[in-house]
């Protein structure tokens, strides 16, 4: 039996992007899968969450006449509790939800301001679903614990425990983490790599404040440092470049060959972030043999061993994991729980249900 799958995700960045790619490339009609796929930039964030059924209304109208789904795949920045009332064939099929990240445990980055339409499309999205799922625990459990605090500051009218009732249809499910492909060439001594966005929710600033503290301890090291940036170069990158000009080996953007071969070089990976629903990029250069360091916080405690992580915005705890790592006194971890080999079966599972 051949499942007719309607794939909504109506922000295409990052980790967004990434998993309807693999959907699509892994999983097809070998394991009775037929994809049709409708995404929105990834841009214009407050507009995306909330404007996509008027972004998708036309499309989707021409898309139904000729081709009917027997389910739907939604990201949670879709607002399909609206697409379902606006297109009666859509309204009874089965409906997986999926979060990548949830609009109750996102910081809010300077300039901006906190709102409630956000989280209300996710939940209203969430009690429209069959099946939620997330990329991992952690996404889970904050999502449940923002529902039941936010009820709880409604003046009146509201569900009785409505995160229990939304928790039983609940699952995890990861983004598949393609393992890097390891060398055999030997890694570079004392390599720190930084593999994320250079924005807030990263806190490049407290790696900035290990860097220093290395320096300051006479520590040898050397740096490589990838990730997205905007076209406007941050301050603290700016910082770094001119602090630590003689221990940079690479800085910027990289092809997918030279970004393989600085994770396999690497020793050490760090993360400082305030936010991390899976941590795609410590996943990535972990699965190369890196030594992750990262808060004892967020998605990272069901990922790494308690050595491996310092207490959040504690910078000398910090500095002596980094340290111990490039010591070679703590391991590599496996991560082969959220690769995709072990991933793959399962997301096959859920769409041939």
């Amino acid at each position: 039996m051949k499942h007719k799958i309607l794939l909504l995700s109506a922000y295409r960045s990052d980790s967004h992007a990434y998993w309807a790619d693999w959907l699509q490339q892994e999983i097809g009609a070998e394991h009775g899968v037929e994809w049709r796929v409708l995404e929105l930039p990834g841009r214009y964030f407050r507009w995306r969450i909330r404007g996509n059924p008027l972004s998708w209304l036309n499309e989707l109208t021409e898309l139904l006449q000729h081709w009917q789904p027997s389910r739907i795949l939604a990201t949670s920045m879709v607002d399909i509790s609206t697409i379902r009332g606006l297109f009666p064939a859509l309204a009874h099929l089965p409906l997986d939800y999926y979060f990548h990240e949830n609009q109750f445990a996102y910081p809010t980055g300077e300039g901006q301001h906190s709102s409630l339409d956000p989280q209300m499309v996710q939940l209203y999205g969430a009690l429209a679903a069959d099946r939620i799922w997330f990329n991992s625990r952690f996404n889970q459990l904050s999502f449940l614990s923002g529902v039941e605090q936010l009820m709880k500051k409604l003046p009146d009218q509201v569900p009785a425990a409505l995160a229990a009732q939304l928790q039983q249809k609940c699952g995890w499910l990861p983004v598949p983490v393609r393992a890097i492909p390891t060398s055999a060439v030997a890694k570079t001594q004392n390599l720190i790599v930084w593999n994320h966005r250079w924005e807030y929710d990263k806190n490049p600033q407290f790696f900035q404040q290990i860097l220093r503290q290395l320096k300051q301890h006479q520590v040898d090291f050397s740096l490589a440092l990838l990730g997205h940036r905007a076209p406007k170069t941050p301050e603290v990158l700016k910082q770094i470049e001119d602090e630590f000009a003689a221990h940079i080996l690479v800085n910027g953007r990289v092809s997918k060959a030279d970004y393989q071969y600085w994770l396999n070089q690497a020793q050490v990976v760090i993360s400082s972030a305030n936010h991390e629903f899976q941590g795609l990029s410590m996943l990535e250069a972990s699965s190369a043999g890196a030594i992750p360091v990262v808060p004892d916080d967020l998605c990272y405690q069901e990922q790494y061993p308690l050595s491996h992580r310092y207490t959040p915005g504690n910078v000398n705890e910090a500095v002596l994991r980094v340290r111990a790592a490039l010591s070679a006194q703590l391991p590599v971890c496996d991560v082969s729980d959220w690769l995709a080999d072990l991933v793959k079966p399962r997301w096959i599972g859920v769409l041939n249900r």
